[in-house]
């Protein structure tokens, strides 16, 4: 599978990337194993989760997910050599009090955070240390626009937390840094923060991007390419609602939407018209749904890795099917014509 550059950190990553929020909620522990050896077998060689882990989050099961990936990389020595490990930091959340009373980005946060990381994912440091969300008030997780709203009392700012990842790396426990859920104004910042004190940049944004949410290309595009924070794209199936299984209003049993139908980011009515084109167009072609979406988020060439996802391993074989697959200059066009016609249903 092919690899790209973790921005300027020396670390390859695959073009695909496992992503693990089902593990522990929807997939068992052996089915996760499943999948992970699969996905190494595949080429794929960079794993994505969180402490937050699984979704939905609830107190009883948070942490149960890097606590599988734990227990999986400790099944074979060698294994953790093979795998770009990361996962994230929560940011500021009062919605959360069962991590740290309500998690947020301060010093001692970040630091308890990566600990209790390391002891659930057995190993003495991650490949790649994510900031979940932002501490401040601003647009993330499907709230299109910046409305001004007060920051809180006690907002961390994000020098304070850059120069904690900064100990971090210093002390071996995190070898790359990134950020999740940031705005074009957040990256900046994060980026002048470590260029005006000499300490790492982050080398990475996880932010959504599909055929449902294209955003990501008005502000954040031409950052990633002049400065060389590549996307790893998460959702680029809009929570499996690209494959079309979901339309006509049905719900398949054990399907993300149908377990959890608060879930409703990608399944505006707006979402569903350009859903049902995009199937359409790839159906007329001979291609997979949900292959021809993920190729088109991989083509991107500000995207280092894209984020898949499976319930299956039906669906994990489909998905890693899609790293392959070059979509002809006929399907192109036609998702551009859906595009201009339905532009960010989903954002």
């Amino acid at each position: 599978m092919e690899r790209r550059p973790l921005g300027d950190t020396g670390i390859e990553v695959s073009v695909l990337a496992l992503g693990t929020m089902t593990f522990g909620e929807q997939n068992t522990e052996a089915e996760a194993h499943a999948q992970l050896d699969r996905a190494l077998d595949a080429g794929v060689n960079l794993i994505d989760t969180a402490e937050l882990y699984p979704v939905p989050p609830r107190a009883a099961t948070q942490g149960e997910t890097e606590a599988i990936i734990g227990r999986w990389l400790a099944k074979s020595p060698g294994r953790r050599e093979r795998v770009v490990l990361a996962t994230k930091v929560s940011g500021r959340a009062d919605w959360l009090p069962w991590i740290r009373g309500g998690p947020k980005l301060a010093a001692s946060h970040v630091r308890d955070a990566l600990e209790g990381s390391l002891r659930r994912l057995r190993t003495d440091h991650v490949d790649l240390y994510q900031v979940h969300w932002p501490d401040r008030s601003t647009n993330f997780f499907g709230r299109l626009g910046y409305t001004p709203e007060p920051d809180p009392p006690d907002v961390v700012p994000i020098e304070e937390t850059l120069e904690t990842l900064a100990a971090l790396v210093r002390e071996g426990k995190v070898r790359a840094i990134g950020v999740s859920n940031e705005t074009p104004w957040g990256v900046m910042r994060w980026l002048h923060a470590a260029e005006r004190a000499g300490l790492p940049r982050i080398a990475s944004i996880q932010n959504p991007y599909s055929l449902l949410n294209r955003t990501y290309e008005i502000g954040l595009a031409e950052i990633s390419h002049r400065e060389g924070v590549g996307l790893l794209a998460y959702s680029p199936l809009g929570f499996g609602v690209l494959t079309g299984k979901y339309l006509g209003g049905a719900r398949p049993p054990r399907a993300r939407l149908t377990l959890y139908p608060d879930y409703r980011r990608y399944s505006s009515p707006e979402a569903e018209r350009a859903t049902a084109e995009y199937v359409a167009l790839a159906r007329r072609h001979g291609l997979d749904p949900a292959q021809m979406a993920l190729a088109y988020v991989r083509t991107r060439p500000f995207v280092t890795s894209v984020i898949i996802g499976a319930t299956t391993m039906e669906q994990l074989e489909a998905d890693l099917a899609s790293a392959d697959l070059d979509l002809p200059p006929k399907v192109l066009e036609g998702i551009e014509a859906i595009h201009a016609r339905q532009p960010n249903p989903a954002p």
